[in-house]
């Protein structure tokens, strides 16, 4: 006796085991790492952390010589006759103030209309105008013979309103020393609290006049910044759908 199988309840039971397995999979990292909190990252090169380069390379201008010149107590290139306890060589720590408070508001509206009408036919051609009228329809008129018309309506808008609002400080150390005297600095911090972590990166080019005596910059103050903050544990793990959810999501056309 053969068993007629139904084919609905077979992509059926394929679906829900499907699904299933797509909410399981954001889970096994938390199996895998169920009763321990989250890793720290090792001590690296903060540079490569931040930027994911080891060096940056930019058009300088020509470099010039600092040697020190004979009998006198004054280096050339230096900006103050004591020493300076501000940053300027590779290794060197600074402090990165990073104050945010911005807001945006964005209203757009637009609106679109547009219509046509098109006709055209054959009065005379050659006295066989008539022939399209014998295999068409009755009523047949050749002076009309093709007519369109065409409209169309179109209205949207959109609404954009953000504040943010970040105050954060973070020491970074200097990378590289472009030939300009520029300074690439990068610094990243992490705190753990219970199964979380908190995550800063910071990176930039600073001039050395823009550094405070308190050795201290602005984030304002830096060209090409990357400032990043975010976190990592099972609070973020909660807070994102499952790994199985993101990939359905990303290939269904629906």
């Amino acid at each position: 006796m053969r068993k007629t199988i139904n084919k609905t309840a077979i992509f059926g039971a394929i679906g829900i085991c499907f699904i299933g397995f797509g909410g399981c999979a954001g889970t096994l990292e938390e199996v895998k790492n169920a009763g321990r909190p989250p890793a720290l990252s090792p001590i690296e090169d903060p540079a490569y952390a931040a930027t994911g380069r080891h060096q940056i390379v930019m058009p300088m201008p020509q470099d010039y010589s600092r040697a020190t010149a004979s009998n006198s107590l004054w280096q050339a290139g230096k900006q103050t006759f004591f020493s300076d306890p501000r940053a300027s060589r590779v290794g060197d720590i600074l402090t990165v103030n990073i104050e945010i408070d911005e807001k945006a508001q964005l209203n757009d509206s637009s609106t679109r209309t547009r219509s046509g009408k098109q006709s055209g036919g054959v009065s005379h051609f050659f006295g066989l105008e008539q022939i399209p009228g014998k295999v068409l329809p009755s009523g047949f008129d050749p002076a009309n013979m093709i007519g369109t018309t065409t409209s169309g309506d179109f209205a949207g808008s959109g609404q954009v309103n953000r504040q943010e609002k970040v105050k954060l400080t973070v020491a970074a150390m200097v990378s590289q020393v472009l030939p300009n005297g520029n300074l690439v600095v990068a610094g990243r911090q992490e705190v753990r609290i219970n199964n979380e972590i908190r995550e800063l990166m910071v990176s930039g080019i600073v001039r050395p006049q823009d550094i405070s005596a308190a050795n201290m910059v602005q984030h304002t103050q830096m060209a090409e910044a990357r400032i990043s903050y975010g976190g990592r544990g099972m609070i973020s793990n909660y807070q994102s759908p499952p790994k199985g959810q993101q990939i359905l999501g990303a290939i269904s056309p629906f």
